[in-house]
């Protein structure tokens, strides 16, 4: 199978996932004000621009929630949220900031939220969709 399909299919997927994540959070309460957020934060060592993206970003009632999105085919080798690791949760905790402060939101109160799609290819598994609230808290992010 060529690079280029296979790559295409997991963007799909990707998109898809970010899709249906974005109506079950609203089905759930959630009011959507942002998605695919993107913004640059600075320059690395060499100079390149470092962008970095929230995928949802939310409001529960007063709380604003910074939401990734974890889409996967399967679950076999790992549940999607396997994949916001630490690193992972560091970059939407840079981008939450940015967004906070590019919006005057610094004084809100704010949380992390994952949401995990499942979009099996085999007719026979259904579709799920697991929302996990409060995913991480910045006081794990800080260097030991």
């Amino acid at each position: 199978m060529p690079v280029e399909h296979v790559a295409s299919r997991h963007l799909d997927l990707g998109r898809r996932g970010e899709e249906l994540a974005a109506a079950y959070l609203e089905q759930a309460g959630y009011r959507l004000v942002a998605a695919n957020f993107s913004l640059p934060v600075g320059r690395n060592r060499v100079g390149a621009l470092i962008k970095v993206e929230i995928d949802l970003v939310a409001y529960e009632g007063k709380t604003l929630c910074f939401v990734e999105v974890k889409s996967r085919a399967s679950d076999w080798f790992a549940p999607p949220e396997a994949n916001v690791d630490l690193r992972k949760q560091r970059q939407v905790a840079r981008a939450a900031r940015a967004y906070l402060r590019t919006f005057g939101q610094l004084d809100k109160p704010y949380r992390y939220d994952v949401v995990t799609v499942l979009l099996p290819a085999e007719p026979d598994r259904q579709l799920e969709i697991q929302l996990l609230r409060n995913y991480w808290t910045n006081k794990i992010l800080r260097r030991q």
